[in-house]
């Protein structure tokens, strides 16, 4: 081939790489579209948007990550550990040097709704944007005007994130978003009614639950984003806890609660069958209870709205009387550790002892959520301002890891649980990864 042709044929061959390169250029520093105009952060605003915006907040859940006991409120700080390194919350404060002083609305819904703060700069997926998305401009503006004017500033410079060069660029998450983040708001579907679609959108949107209850795909997104996928809210593990289906599984999941306690447990932390404990409990403390009746109702409804996978939870738990027998491996352990407050047959004292016949954490084939409890116990759960009288106490200085394997077994292996046998190279892993639960409550007043 003659040198002329080959830069012919070259050139043409390099056409399509330089339109993919510039299209991918356009894409990766281009801002998402926003509705709201571009103006400076000066406006002053009603008290009932920032009230509204302050409830939002709550929905949304902003205080558990964006704030740190003894430190001011949404000033930043937390560690979050990812398989790259560990990011940490930022300042989102109105202070004009270290927080989001200077963001106008335009700026606030790009970064809350998209991952895209100021000058293109993305986000990590850590902040949960993909669900934020759904969030509508009312909400948006009511969400702006509280972190405006509802907050208190606080000077406190963000921390730099560990993660090496060059898994530290951060123009690979255009594409990311491009493959698995949704760009619209929640649009009511026309063939359901009023409280199932307010029950859709805080469970989609605003409270983010599958952020937890999703199971992750290879590239950590949410393998579904909302009821048409059947991954959606189907339980997960994360940091170390399994958090259970919000499907009607009836054994992983919440096949045998009724919407009266669904609504109960995210009111009062509790019901017949649970307790909040592990990171639910900070959701409740600091989310869930602060909601308006009719909102936890429209999540109950929704929720129930959601099928099982019989598949994938196996057939109905039944409790099954079980004779004592101090010789079953981890049979003594429990009912000298464990029987005083879950009772010998397994039933608790509900609803302030939870049962573990029929536990979710006895039935999920993950153990992780057992593990870790009995390990480093359970935080304080305070409603209404009280705290909790109970708590699970931390069993990782007075059992060691096959005494902590076997007696879960036990429990996973009795009263009609199937959960199966629990390795002791589990506990050991967890005991070296996790620390006990704090028995001061983390609760963070937002005004």
């Amino acid at each position: 081939m003659n040198n002329r042709r080959f830069a012919r044929t070259a050139g043409w061959l390099a056409l399509p790489c330089l339109v993919a390169a510039g299209l991918l250029a356009w894409y990766v520093t281009r801002e998402p579209a926003t509705p709201f105009a571009q103006a400076p952060a000066t406006a002053t605003f009603e008290p009932a948007l920032v009230s509204r915006g302050e409830y939002v907040a709550r929905v949304s859940d902003c205080v558990a990550c964006h704030s740190l006991p003894g430190k001011a409120p949404f000033a930043g700080g937390l560690e979050m550990a990812t398989p790259l390194g560990a990011i940490h919350a930022t300042n989102i404060t109105p202070d004009k040097t270290t927080g989001i002083g200077t963001y106008s609305l335009a700026d606030f819904d790009r970064a809350v709704r998209h991952g895209v703060a100021p000058g293109g700069r993305r986000l990590y997926p850590a902040m949960p944007y993909p669900s934020y998305v759904k969030l509508s401009d009312d909400d948006m503006k009511a969400l702006y005007a509280f972190f405006m004017q509802g907050v208190q500033p606080a000077n406190q410079p963000n921390i730099p994130s560990d993660i090496p060069w060059p898994l530290n660029l951060r123009w690979p998450i255009a594409l990311w978003n491009g493959v698995f983040a949704p760009t619209a708001p929640y649009a009511a579907k026309p063939n359901q009614d009023e409280l199932w679609n307010r029950g859709a959108y805080i469970v989609q949107g605003p409270g983010h639950c599958g952020s937890c209850h999703t199971p992750r795909g290879l590239a950590f997104n949410e393998k579904a984003l909302d009821e048409s996928g059947a991954p959606f809210l189907a339980g997960a593990l994360l940091d170390g806890w399994y958090a259970p289906s919000l499907r009607q599984d009836p054994n992983t999941g919440l096949g045998r609660w009724d919407e009266a306690q669904i609504v109960q447990f995210l009111k009062t932390g509790r019901n017949a069958h649970a307790v909040v404990y592990g990171s639910m409990t900070e959701a409740f403390n600091n989310s869930t209870q602060f909601m308006q009746d009719d909102d936890l109702a429209a999540i109950a409804r929704y929720l129930k709205s959601l099928p099982g996978d019989p598949q994938r939870d196996g057939t109905p738990w039944q409790y099954q009387a079980v004779a004592a027998n101090p010789d079953t491996p981890g049979a003594h352990t429990y009912a000298t550790r464990c029987a005083s407050c879950h009772g010998l047959d397994g039933k608790g004292q509900p609803e302030w002892m939870p049962p573990l016949a029929g536990a979710t954490s006895a039935l999920a084939k993950e153990s992780a959520s057992a593990i870790n409890i009995t390990l480093n116990g359970s935080q304080r759960v305070v409603t209404a301002g009280v705290p909790d009288a109970y708590r699970m106490p931390a069993f990782r200085e007075q059992l060691t890891d096959p005494q902590i394997a076997e007696v879960l077994s036990y429990v996973r292996g009795t009263w009609g649980n199937n959960g199966g046998a629990v390795d002791v190279k589990a506990v050991g892993k967890l005991r070296g990864h996790t620390d006990p639960a704090s028995s001061s409550p983390i609760i963070l007043h937002m005004r």
